[in-house]
């Protein structure tokens, strides 16, 4: 049997966890995934993907300029307490 090292990262609670479901659903597990990638790093000689800033079209960052402005003022707008109660008031709007 081949010697190991232990390899210590910290990481968001959140982000492991999603990690784990994915990672699960695809048979492995983090240790699995993590010995894949440093061997591809080793393979290639470098970052085995690219790695760059998302861009994001004009729409997707109104939606998100809008979102943020709906957050910082919830007071500002209507909200309901259901799919339900939204409908009814969109088809009464019709009448």
């Amino acid at each position: 049997m081949a010697k190991t090292d232990t390899l210590n990262i910290r990481i968001e609670p959140e982000l492991k966890k999603e990690v784990e479901k994915t990672l699960n659903d695809l048979g492995m597990n983090i240790a699995d995934a993590v010995t894949i990638f440093l061997k591809q790093v080793v393979m290639t000689d470098s970052i085995p993907f690219i790695i760059k800033k998302p861009k994001f079209n004009k729409e997707t960052l109104e939606s998100i300029r809008e979102t943020d402005e709906i957050m910082e003022h919830p007071e500002n707008y209507k909200s309901y307490n259901n799919v339900y109660e939204m409908l009814e008031e969109i088809e009464n709007e019709d009448e």
